[in-house]
């Protein structure tokens, strides 16, 4: 083993490209599920916004009209789920699922045409003297705009859910929608804003793999992100910094296992590989044993159907 090869300054520039379309997916699903709504069709609204980015990027040759083109393909399938859900009554559960499914399918559909094509490079922000800084500017200040966009919309989120009134409303129609329609709030139209914004976020999540971590489309791509992306918002127990650190934790894994092949670490590599699922298994399994912390901090209305006649 060779630990000497291991840059510990690209190491941490390559664990904050790793967590972008995790923290992205995992942002907008907590503000979905704050609003009292549980979208598992994620992974579905991520591949979406991957395969939609790429075919806005090779048309416009433009990467900041892909990330737009990304973010509106994600919302657009989940408004498809927030309409099913919140007017049509259909099981969030099954609705969710099914929305996976046909994001897969749908994205390989529009995807074929696109296999073996380079999307136009998305650029490095170029910070000035930050980027000068020994250690820290390789690490922290050479990136693209997308990564600190994340970093930006986590606070965000944050200040828009505890310091504003409409985050506040959002919060009562997670917590107690019989409540909040009891005091006039548009239960239906809130959660289906909520919707449209976690889609908007999975969408660019997507895009930044398909456009930036691996430029190019293969079908399949997301590879698990959407589902890690709905763990993390239970292990963050629904609050942005600690989905921010949940997001980090997985990236990191992700990137570890790779250097650890690199080192020539005596394990096999399909071990290696398996680490960040395996790792997403053991943070289920301890939020299990400790369900009455996560309970707690789940909106109440969590799941359930809202009927304006009660």
């Amino acid at each position: 083993m060779d630990f000497s090869n291991i840059n510990i300054a690209l190491l941490i520039a390559a664990i904050m490209v790793a967590a972008v379309p995790i923290l992205l997916a995992a942002i907008g699903e907590m503000v979905v599920e704050k609003a009292g709504v549980l979208n598992l069709g994620v992974e579905g609204m991520m591949i979406m916004g991957a395969v939609c980015g790429f075919a806005v990027a090779m048309t416009t040759g433009s990467p900041v009209t892909a990330f737009v083109g990304a973010a509106l393909g994600g919302m657009v399938l989940s408004l498809v789920f927030g309409i099913l859900t919140q007017y049509f009554m259909t099981n969030q559960v099954a609705t969710g699922l099914a929305l996976t499914l046909f994001g897969l399918g749908l994205s390989s559909l529009i995807g074929q045409s696109y296999r073996g094509l380079k999307p136009p490079a998305t650029v490095k922000l170029d910070l000035g003297p930050l980027s000068d800084i020994p250690f820290l500017g390789q690490a922290l200040f050479s990136h693209d705009w997308i990564v600190y966009f994340s970093l930006a919309l986590t606070v965000a989120v944050w200040a828009f859910l505890k310091y504003t009134r409409a985050g506040l409303v959002l919060r009562a129609v997670g917590e107690n929608h019989d409540a909040a329609h009891a005091l006039g709030y548009k239960i239906k139209l809130i959660r289906l804003a909520a919707i449209g914004f976690g889609g908007a976020c999975a969408g660019i999540g997507g895009a930044y793999i398909s456009l930036v971590r691996v430029p190019q489309w293969v079908d399949g791509m997301t590879a698990g992100a959407g589902w890690i992306a709905l763990a993390i918002v239970v292990f963050g127990a629904w609050r942005a910094g600690y989905v921010l650190l949940g997001a980090y934790l997985f990236g990191g894994m992700t990137v570890l296992q790779l250097n650890l092949q690199v080192a020539g670490v005596a394990i096999p590599v399909e071990y290696l590989s398996m680490s960040p699922y395996l790792l997403t298994i053991f943070v289920l399994v301890l939020i299990s044993a400790t369900r009455s912390r996560t309970s707690l901090a789940a909106p109440g209305s969590l799941g359930r159907a809202f009927h304006a006649s009660r």
